[in-house]
């Protein structure tokens, strides 16, 4: 059997009793570690699982999936996946190898961002598509996200912005050196987003969005130490908001006075939150 082990979003107890199980009578285990990442060393979670860990990077996932297969057919395997297996990341392509190979799987889910984003108090039926913010370059700032969020500010949705990192990937000059040198972890805060975002809109025009725009910042979500701040797109674009991992959602005008109500209280600024809230809402929504 093929497991895919939903670990959640925070720390090694964050695992459900029936993903913990799987782990422990798993003769592998993977833990799938380019997607996303948890906030704790794979240490912890090898003593909190009393179980050896392999890192799978993804050259492994995508190139060496028959490696992670090797006698799935009679053996249990388990592939764990922060988050959830199929929320934020899918990871159909290593069901559907399994499958051509004749390996039962079975997916134990878990909490991911797509549900967690539900600590900002806003009701999760009225965001629309997610999206994903890559890191910009001097040569290279792709927008293709933008049209996905125009169409949810049309139609007045929430938008979950899902925030790039960088975990053993090679820079453009050693990849077209032929030379497989990785460069140190980055993962992008709300901060780096929410410039990049209005870095966008000053291209684009469309008035998706601006500086005025109210949005939320969310970091280190289902942890100890989670924190959410709200405030204009001018505002997040600097602050400090610490360690990874961030998101950050975008308010859409059907935002309801409840959830206005509940997320006033991490404002950068609440007389400039109930200034930008008064004109883009009116009095109430």
């Amino acid at each position: 059997m093929l497991y895919l082990v939903g670990l959640g979003l925070a720390d090694e107890t964050d695992i459900t009793v029936k993903g913990l199980e799987a782990v422990k009578k798993a003769e592998r285990v993977y833990l799938e570690a380019y997607t996303s990442i948890l906030l704790v060393e794979k240490e912890k979670l090898e003593a909190f699982y009393g179980r050896p860990v392999i890192v799978a990077d993804r050259e492994l996932v995508e190139s060496g999936s028959d490696e992670i297969l090797a006698d799935a057919d009679k053996t249990d395997v388990a592939f764990l996946v922060v988050g959830d297996p199929f929320g934020a990341t899918t990871h159909t392509d290593l069901v559907l190898r399994a499958r051509e190979l004749g390996i039962e799987s079975k997916v134990i889910p878990n909490a991911s961002i797509m549900s967690g984003i539900g600590c900002t108090g806003l009701q999760l039926y009225n965001f629309g598509q997610t999206v994903s913010m890559v890191f910009f370059t001097e040569n290279w700032k792709p927008s293709s996200y933008y049209d996905r969020v125009k169409e949810n500010v049309d139609l007045g949705l929430h938008t979950l912005v899902l925030l790039d990192i960088k975990v053993k990937e090679p820079s453009l000059e050693n990849l077209a050196r032929g030379r497989m040198i990785y460069e140190p972890p980055r993962y992008m805060t709300v901060a780096q987003c929410a410039s990049q975002m209005l870095e966008t809109e000053e291209e684009r025009k469309g008035g998706a969005f601006g500086p005025d725009s109210l949005a939320v910042g969310a970091a280190r979500v289902g942890a100890a130490d989670q924190r959410l701040v709200a405030g204009t797109l001018k505002e997040l674009a600097e602050v400090d908001m610490g360690r990874p991992l961030h998101s950050l959602v975008l308010l859409g005008r059907k935002t309801h006075d409840l959830e206005r109500d509940y997320i006033r209280e991490f404002a950068v600024d609440k007389a400039t939150f109930d200034a930008c809230w008064q004109k883009a809402y009116g009095a109430s929504s």
